[in-house]
């Protein structure tokens, strides 16, 4: 990995690519640290140390949150927009057929439904942080603070989408990756200051760190891992030449959708909770921040369903097991045993059920895993699993994209 690393930065346009990412984090940077005017920042400090969740937001928007900042939101409106077209795909022919045939129609749609969303939930955040934080007041300052805070996830919004035409990986999942990483020596400050307390927690963050190298680990051979399926293609004698006869394979990935559906499924989960801190005098509030916490079993339950159930949708849009049936049978393969057609694609369904299966077990086991540490160590660390599933499923798929960027770079062909 490292030295592909090497290599990339010494290719010129590579070395370009690079540093116009790095570039684009920089700005990202600079924005979580521009604040928006007519804000209490102590205020908003103590609702963030108070409600744990609002911590963990923080955290995806790299302090956005904390500083109040045109990038408080993040990406999460662009985020809830992907699942509302993804989910439409399915409900709506139309739309299902836009999306295989025109997907820049399908991108332009996204974009102004995560205006629209944006909106939405940066008014619905200033109404709500009106009575404890927001010291302008009046419907004038309300818009104008509303504006500002969509305009900031618009423009994250096109830095991601210029990272992903003109740097390298997934623009959108960088931004979150960089929000996350920069939170790091903040997590290191406070396991620091735990290990204060005495040798016993000491023994604990000893633990705790154990557990994330195992988790770092588990995470890399999940993401790695594929089930092969062997593939047969007949030998055809068109003239004097003699075509197919190779084997090869199908790859089916154990993790196929990635960190999506641990995205997906926090950003669903995020919003009852969310709103619910912002009225802390109504009866319903709080009986949702009593059970919403991300402490709870209730909120541990949900999240890891909604996980189970984004993981085998994405799973379900990205691969298709009757176009790739259909696609084998044309080009005259077949799967030993099977024959071609419908029992080809049951058996890749099954397949595909099963390896997805594990898969979706093991994104959940990780989501709920810092409350299971937090029920036995006591340590309240937001930098948790999800946090962990988040920056190496995304710095694993960079690097992916590296890797075979390199390696088109670097093919020599049969004359050489």
């Amino acid at each position: 990995m490292l030295a592909t690393l090497n290599q990339a930065i010494r290719t010129p346009e590579m070395r370009k690519k690079i540093i116009f990412t790095l570039i684009m984090f920089l700005i990202f940077r600079i924005g979580t640290h521009i604040p928006v005017p007519g804000f209490n920042k102590e205020a908003i400090d103590q609702l963030v140390d108070q409600a744990k969740l609002l911590g963990f937001f923080d955290i995806i928007s790299g302090g956005g949150f904390r500083n109040i900042s045109i990038f408080a939101m993040s990406i999460t409106p662009y985020i809830n927009a992907s699942i509302i077209m993804q989910l439409m795909t399915v409900i709506s022919p139309r739309i299902e057929a836009m999306a295989k045939d025109d997907r820049k129609k399908m991108v332009e749609w996204t974009r102004y439904l995560t205006v629209i969303l944006g909106f939405i939930q940066a008014l619905g955040m200033t109404i709500g942080l009106l009575r404890q934080a927001v010291i302008a007041q009046g419907a004038f300052s309300i818009i104008v603070i509303a504006v500002t805070f969509t305009a900031g996830t618009a423009c994250l919004m096109w830095i991601g989408e210029l990272i992903t035409e003109k740097g390298i990986g997934n623009g959108i999942s960088l931004i979150i990756f960089a929000g996350i990483v920069s939170k790091i020596p903040h997590g290191i400050n406070t396991l620091y200051e735990y290990v204060q307390g005495g040798p016993i927690r000491f023994l604990y963050v000893f633990f705790f760190l154990i557990i994330a190298l195992l988790i770092i680990m588990g995470i890399i051979v999940v993401n790695q891992g594929e089930r092969r399926v062997p593939v047969q293609y007949a030998k055809r004698v068109v003239g004097r030449k003699v075509y197919g006869g190779q084997s090869t394979h199908i790859p089916i990935k154990v993790n196929s959708a990635g960190v999506i559906p641990v995205i997906f499924a926090m950003s669903i989960m995020m919003l009852p909770s969310t709103i619910a801190t912002f009225f802390p005098n109504n009866s319903v509030a709080n009986f949702i921040s009593q059970n919403m916490s991300p402490n709870s079993i209730t909120y541990n339950i949900f999240y890891a369903l909604l996980i189970l159930f984004f993981t085998y949708f994405y799973s379900s849009i990205t691969f298709n097991p009757i176009d790739v049936s259909d696609n084998i049978r044309r080009n005259g393969g077949f799967i030993p045993g099977l024959r071609p057609g419908r029992p080809t694609s049951e058996y890749i369904t099954r397949v595909m059920s099963r390896i997805t299966l594990f898969g979706a077990f093991f994104l959940a086991a990780i989501a709920v895993l810092p409350a299971i540490i937090l029920g036995a160590t006591g340590m309240n660390l937001y930098f948790g699993g999800t946090s962990l599933l988040i920056v190496v499923g995304v710095a694993l798929d960079t690097m992916k994209q590296i890797e075979s960027n390199m390696l088109m770079r670097n093919y020599q062909g049969f004359m050489k």
